[in-house]
């Protein structure tokens, strides 16, 4: 088993140490079945099950019921508008319930399967994750502009890492917010799933 320490100082040095997985949220074992199952029927059986996790993890903490101050709902944080669209193009899904977690992890895996699809000529699964993420939270027209102008700046538009990420035209707090949330999934948390038995491996080497 794996051990992380943390060491307090209190006037005099302690250590207390706590099992790798007791970072993960006690709420995330609840539904690591169900997404299981979701992420293998939409992704087929080597689905990144801790990558969806993972994210999950960042979106909401496990919590079902949470909002967002700018109005994001539910397990997976879909606003209104895109539950709704969502719901649309995916009639199969139901009626958008973005408080359930299973439609929210369904509809979870689903668009994150949209962006994959529609974001192409990326160098590796690490770097295509990476831009499907950042599309998830910004928006995918955002990641279209911000490798057009990898591009023209002769950068490598097929990766993510130290390069499309150095590009942008958001104002600076959204490309703060739209980085960190890709770095945090995919090098800081999925890695985290995976090695408390999550399935489907991390796509980026850490």
């Amino acid at each position: 088993m794996r051990w992380l320490c943390l060491l307090i100082t209190l006037g005099l040095a302690l250590t207390a140490c706590a099992p790798a997985q007791a970072q993960i949220p006690a709420a995330a074992a609840q539904y690591q079945r169900e997404l299981t199952r979701i992420v293998q029927q939409e992704w087929g059986m080597n689905g990144r099950v801790a990558v969806h996790a993972a994210q999950i993890h960042q979106e909401s903490g496990w919590r079902a019921k949470v909002n967002s101050p700018v109005g994001a709902q539910g397990l997976s944080q879909f606003m209104p508008s895109t539950s709704k669209w969502i719901a649309e193009i995916y009639s199969d899904l139901g009626r958008a319930a973005p408080y359930s977690p299973t439609w929210a992890m369904r509809a979870q895996a689903r668009y994150n399967k949209w962006h994959w699809q529609r974001l192409r000529g990326t160098a590796n699964q690490c770097e295509h994750w990476a831009m499907v993420l950042s599309a998830y939270n910004g928006g995918l027209g955002w990641v279209n502009r911000d490798r057009r102008l990898a591009t023209a700046a002769d950068d490598d538009a097929a990766r993510w890492f130290g390069h499309v990420e150095r590009y942008t035209n958001r104002a600076s707090w959204a490309k703060r917010e739209n980085r960190h949330y890709v770095r945090r999934i995919l090098l800081e948390l999925t890695p985290r799933y995976e090695r408390a038995g999550w399935q489907g491996g991390a796509p980026c080497p850490v």
